[in-house]
């Protein structure tokens, strides 16, 4: 099988260099992305606590911008310095490239220091935020009336993202496929994944099949006790150790009795690897599905976000589109 599969492929696909392994699950609330490049610089100036936005520092321009765009202000209040949850927050959830990107792309980012006196400080006074405090996200309407609720829980990436996805509904816009995919993934992630391995004849087919199916989150092809498995993460709430087995039995894949043994694969997501999509940062959960449409030689670009597109103009297409 892995033959065949090898050979249809090289027909396909050029040598793109070697592939990045998509590692192991997170098992905190961040999303898990996955390159072989090196994350984006900062923009010029900022300060750890603001991540890799590029926030407007003046909120009489950031209404000024929303009144011309019809976008919602998406204004953080953040320490800058600040102590380690502001940094951590700047690090983590306002360093994701696909939060960054839905925050530049949909919102006028604006950025009040909570620390500050001057125009900062009028900031704080006009919303009734406390100074000195916690990272809080508002997200407004031109006459800063707020669009959602306050949102003021830093410890995870899951808040913002559901604000932001709410936001554009209230705001009568369309909720990209990204981000909706994303919110999916940090939910499942904070909820709590269960894991289950299961056996089958080629892991290459058991990937691209576990991959599509709704509440897969993460897979990992490899052997155990001599045979090729897959191991899958999946969010218990939407499906079941029992569910998969049964939505795959046309393939004749068996659960294993347990998860321990597992080795895993040097070529995981191996239809994705045969293409230039493997030089894209995605999360574990776009990449599973990505290379299930792959691997049926269908288009996965409506699962990414322009920015990730724009990655794939840098050589020709490997599907032709």
């Amino acid at each position: 099988m892995k033959k065949i599969l090898t050979l249809f492929f090289a027909g396909v696909s050029l040598v793109f260099g070697s592939f990045w392994v998509f590692g192991t699950p997170n098992t905190n609330t961040e999303t898990k992305l996955s390159s072989k490049e090196a994350p984006a610089a900062a923009p010029a100036g900022n300060p750890e606590e603001l991540g890799q936005v590029h926030w407007l520092r003046d909120l009489d321009t950031g209404q000024a911008e929303a009144q011309k765009t019809g976008k919602p202000i998406l204004i953080l209040f953040q320490e800058v310095p600040g102590c380690s949850n502001c940094t951590r927050y700047g690090n983590t959830t306002l360093s994701d490239p696909l939060i960054v990107e839905a925050i530049e792309t949909y919102f006028v980012p604006v950025c009040i220091y909570n620390n500050k006196g001057g125009k900062d400080a009028e900031a704080l006074q006009r919303f009734g935020e406390p100074a000195w405090n916690n990272p809080v996200v508002r997200i407004v309407r031109a006459d800063y009336q707020d669009v959602v609720l306050r949102i003021p829980n830093f410890r995870s990436s899951l808040p913002l993202v559901n604000g932001m996805r709410r936001a554009l509904e209230m705001s009568g816009r369309e909720v990209p496929l990204y981000v909706e995919l994303l919110e999916e993934e940090l939910s499942a992630r904070e909820a709590g994944l269960q894991v289950a391995t299961f056996s089958m004849y080629c892991f290459w087919t058991g990937e691209g099949t576990f991959g599509a199916l709704p509440g897969v989150i993460e897979t990992q092809p490899g052997y155990q006790d001599g045979r090729e498995v897959v191991k899958v993460w999946f969010d218990p709430s939407v499906t079941s150790k029992a569910e998969l087995e049964r939505q795959t039995q046309p393939k004749n894949f068996t659960a294993c009795a347990k998860n321990e043994g597992f080795r895993v694969d040097n070529e995981p997501k191996y239809y994705m690897a045969q293409t230039d999509y493997k030089r894209i940062k995605m999360t574990s959960l776009q990449a599973c599905r990505v290379n299930s449409l792959i691997g049926k030689n269908q288009s996965p670009d409506h699962l990414l976000s322009p920015r990730q597109l724009a990655q794939l103009k840098k050589v020709p297409h490997p599907l032709g589109h």
